[in-house]
């Protein structure tokens, strides 16, 4: 963690020949560390960014007549994004088996879902298996690929991290969860309880641009899961895929999926540590830039 991609190394390079030119201190510099970190947000969402913009772009145009789902033509630019990232150095190879990883996890529980009527798509797929489009685990991917990338994009380190194995367990207790509620009683808040004694104390410390900032954990999963349920009433409204209150018109998707998403966030933490373990935070901070933490390759 910590290191970009050779190419990445090359545009933080120039960009910081750049920032070198702006303040370093006060309003103004807060300023520029402010707007260096939104750029690093949206160059980590690069992948989720591109898969998103799709949606509207095509439910406000798309051609008749062309023998070309929208759905399987998601699917087919997701590979190609995909492909195009790694062969551009834009995503390593680990983020590459995260993303395939969240894309099986989270398939199974379409399948599962879409069966139970949790959520349907409501247009044709060639590219599908059952009722669900093979575009949709792109869609989980998305969420991995973001976790992966801002891992050493902003080069994050921890604070009284769990151990793995209780990550691992409370993660596969939700995941169950999410498919057992429909037969059983929903632990869902059982599980939030778990989640806030297990994170409690964890401490997620990111680099920007000159300083290190520091947010609790459990903070952080909320603002994930908050940009995830923006996205998803993006989603649904561009009929990417939509809940049954809204099949005779979109409707706001319930808060009640905020909740899921933030459940869901362990689940994507997990998978990710999975590959690449949490780093903790060194007893003296390096303030240098990040320029120089790069792989030559």
């Amino acid at each position: 963690m910590g290191q970009f991609t050779s190419v990445e190394a090359r545009i933080d390079a120039a960009a910081h020949r750049v920032l070198a030119m702006l303040p370093q201190s006060g309003p103004a510099g807060a300023l520029v560390e402010f707007l260096v970190f939104g750029i690093k947000q949206g160059w980590a969402c690069l992948f989720g960014g591109l898969m998103l913009a799709m949606m509207p772009l095509t439910r406000l145009w798309w051609p008749d007549g062309i023998g070309l789902a929208r759905y399987d033509l998601w699917f087919v630019a997701a590979c190609l994004i995909q492909a195009g990232m790694l062969a551009f150095k834009l995503e390593t190879l680990d983020e590459a088996k995260v993303i395939l990883i969240f894309h099986v996890v989270g398939t199974a529980m379409e399948l599962f879902k879409t069966g139970a009527g949790s959520w349907l798509y409501p247009e044709e797929a060639v590219f599908r298996i059952a009722g669900v489009p093979l575009f949709s685990g792109f869609m989980y991917a998305c969420v991995g690929s973001y976790m992966a990338r801002i891992l050493r994009i902003f080069d994050i380190r921890f604070a009284h991290y769990p151990p793995f194995w209780m990550t691992a367990v409370l993660a596969g207790a939700i995941y169950i969860n999410f498919f057992s509620h429909h037969y059983m009683v929903d632990l869902r808040w059982v599980l939030f309880g778990a989640l806030a004694l297990l994170y409690g104390r964890t401490w997620m410390h990111y680099r920007v641009l000159r300083y290190r900032f520091s947010m609790p954990i459990l903070l952080a999963f909320l603002l994930v899961a908050l940009f995830i349920w923006i996205a998803e009433n993006i989603g649904t409204w561009s009929h990417a895929w939509i809940y049954p209150n809204q099949q005779d018109g979109w409707a706001l998707v319930s808060w009640e999926k905020l909740g899921s998403w933030y459940l869901l966030m362990t689940i994507s933490v997990v998978l990710v540590t999975a590959v690449h373990r949490p780093q903790p935070l060194a007893r003296t901070i390096d303030t240098t830039p990040l320029v120089g933490n790069v792989p030559s390759t």
